[in-house]
């Protein structure tokens, strides 16, 4: 057998490829190449939301960041006032890390207590006149506009409409258009602008969306896609269709690069599948292989997974709030270690442990991970060689800190020698 050649010299005629070949290789891959980039661009590199408040329309107002806030502050500082108090509610040691958490965690709930914000206008709004949601729309679009102008917005904010079956998709559209046609109205449209299309059975449900946003952005003269979208997944049919073929991968095709996320609908799939509304939860089984099949789909597509909620809600006596806070606490961890970076919160008091277990989990590992970039970037090796795949995570990792307030640059640039730009090159390669 000829010795194959690995010392850069010639190969001797007839043991070579021919530059025929060579070129048949690239006209059959160019078109995967251009499928590849296309359909799997990587993480998009922008911010992700570690959770998503759902408000009901008409119990939005400029008030209500700053009222889930307080309330949020209240809860925590009458339940758990002390790390160690903190430490009894979540059943955790009391050490010099939750004690960091905790201060950090009221920081965040005087700072920033809400990341993203959906204004409700399906299941938490219901039915309503015509014309109660047509004016509820364009006072959602006021309030919004005003927020943003005078800073005090989250992040991320922008409206859930109803879903696009025969019923309410008329309502649902209609919503929509005021909605936008406002914001434009009252100056353009916020950076941090997301809707949200929920209870999805058919790709063709997620095209007309994007057929009417292609048509809004012709008409107001915006760039092409400049409204995105997140798919809410909480009907069977949106996980495995009547073909027996998994939806979810079709659903974010359809999106024709509008799908920012996947959000998991808990109560919806849950009764969907026949589960009793008493085991209805994120850690159900259903719920498991839901997730895991959204996951596989989106991996590589730039389009980022949310984890549900739970509808028990962290009020009354301390005892029922240290029960309901360890529960919440326990299913956003594991949200966590599963790669579910966000998920949905349903009252004030459950901002505190949502943040306490966000807080906890980039706080605890980044020691480890930053000793890990930091030997990578030098190529020093030590305890375990990593690849470029794990300094992508491992930069990713410390990125999400760094963006919900978890871990400080400053912290970060000690550890690793690296400052954002440098942890943004990593999580991009």
């Amino acid at each position: 057998m000829a010795q194959a050649q690995v010392d850069g010299s010639k190969p001797e005629d007839g043991a070579s490829f021919s530059s025929a070949a060579r070129a048949a290789v690239e006209a059959l891959l160019a078109p995967v190449d251009a499928d590849l980039a296309r359909r799997y661009p990587g993480e998009p590199g922008t911010r992700q939301p570690v959770h998503t408040v759902y408000v009901p329309a008409d119990a939005f107002d400029a008030d209500t960041v700053r009222s889930w806030g307080s309330q949020a502050l209240e809860a925590f500082d009458t339940h758990a006032a002390t790390p160690e108090q903190l430490a009894a509610a979540l059943g955790v040691p009391a050490d010099a890390l939750l004690a960091d958490v905790h201060a950090r965690v009221r920081a965040k709930l005087e700072r920033e207590p809400i990341e993203d914000l959906r204004i409700d206008f399906e299941d938490g709004y219901g039915p309503r006149p015509d014309a109660e949601e047509d004016a509820a729309a364009e006072r959602a679009a006021r309030l919004v506009a005003a927020a943003v102008a005078d800073g005090t917005a989250p992040p991320y904010i922008g409206l859930r409409i109803k879903c696009m079956e025969a019923a309410v998709r008329d309502r649902g559209i209609r919503t929509l258009e005021l909605f936008l046609a406002t914001l434009l109205a009252e100056g353009s449209l916020p950076d941090g602008l997301v809707l949200t299309l929920p209870k999805v059975t058919y790709a063709e449900q997620v095209t007309a969306l994007v057929r009417l946003l292609d048509d809004f952005e012709q008409r107001a003269g915006l760039p092409a896609k400049r409204i995105g979208f997140e798919i809410q997944i909480e009907t069977t049919q949106a996980i495995l269709g009547p073909d027996g073929r998994a939806t979810v991968a079709r659903m974010i095709e359809a999106a024709e690069g509008r799908a920012t996320g996947l959000h998991y609908g808990t109560f919806d799939y849950s009764a969907a599948c026949g589960v009793s509304a008493a085991y209805q939860s994120m850690d159900h089984p259903v719920a498991d292989h839901a997730k895991a099949v959204m996951q596989v789909a989106a991996a590589g597509t730039g389009v980022r997974l949310s984890d549900g909620s739970t509808n028990v809600i962290p009020t009354g006596p301390t005892e029922q709030v240290h029960a309901a806070w360890k529960l919440h606490h326990g299913l956003v961890r594991r949200s966590l270690v599963r790669a579910y970076y966000q998920g949905w919160d349903m009252h004030p008091a459950h901002l505190p442990t949502r943040y306490v277990a966000v807080y906890s989990f980039y706080r605890e590992g980044l020691q480890a991970a930053a000793a890990r970039l930091a030997a990578y970037v030098a190529k020093a090796g030590g305890d375990v060689m990593d690849e470029p795949a794990t300094a992508r995570a491992l930069s990713g990792y410390v990125l999400r800190g760094l963006d919900c307030g978890a871990v400080d640059l400053a912290e970060v640039t000690g550890l690793t020698g690296l400052d954002r730009a440098r942890l943004d090159e990593l999580a991009s390669r």
